[in-house]
């Protein structure tokens, strides 16, 4: 591991945006303590006064680092770049960063906010559309993302979501891609996003940042 200051990643086990920061740090090779924060236990954690006081958003995850607090994972990412820029989760020319930060933000702005905890939770219980409902709503959220995400990566994905090398780009990617399974939702017609996925999940940050190997799984 290297010498960089050890973080303290405010995280849930099976938060898709928290296994993005988890990726990163293991990608670069950070040290990093786990603080873990139940989203549903009790009512969630992340609503307590304490830790509002840290993020006012009531979400994970939380980075706190030698300068001070970091929220969202897309700000958290970009934050360890510029402090640790090797090995770079933003490779390659202008344009192919603006590539990543395209696939990025299909995942983090276009798909998963509106399949995540808060919103299903508002679809079940303050919209009566029950459990089946708000997996349904999810479901059909994520299929209409993967139809725009497939011709994206269509003209950006090489051995990885861009070109050949890992980027931020599969940190995002990969974990929604666990979204869809765990809400049904096929692969069949994405055959990019599924070979991509493949090759991803082989990186060793991605598997080491895993839902299942995280000290708070269930």
């Amino acid at each position: 591991m290297s010498d960089a200051p050890i973080y303290r990643l405010h995280s849930y086990f099976r938060s898709s945006c928290s296994w993005r920061v988890r990726a990163a740090l293991a990608f670069k090779g950070l040290d990093y303590i786990t603080v873990p924060v139940h989203l549903v236990q009790g009512g969630g954690q992340q609503l307590t006064p304490a830790y509002l006081a840290k993020n006012p958003m009531g979400q994970v995850p939380l980075l706190e680092t030698a300068d001070g607090l970091v929220a969202q994972s897309v700000a958290i990412l970009e934050y360890l770049e510029e402090r640790h820029p090797a090995p770079s989760l933003y490779p390659g020319s202008a344009f192919t960063r603006a590539q990543i930060r395209q696939v990025v933000e299909v995942v983090n702005s276009g798909i998963q906010p509106l399949q995540n905890l808060w919103v299903l939770r508002a679809i079940e219980h303050d919209m009566n559309q029950g459990a089946a409902g708000a997996r349904a709503f999810a479901a059909r959220v994520i299929e209409r993302g993967f139809k725009a995400l497939e011709t994206v990566l269509g003209g950006t994905a090489g051995r990885y979501a861009v070109g050949d090398a890992p980027s931020a780009a599969d940190l995002f990617l990969v974990p929604q891609v666990q979204n869809a399974r765990r809400f049904g939702v096929p692969l069949d017609g994405f055959p990019i996003i599924a070979r991509v996925d493949r090759e991803a999940s082989e990186l060793e940050a991605l598997k080491a940042a895993h839902p299942d190997r995280q000290p708070d799984a269930e």
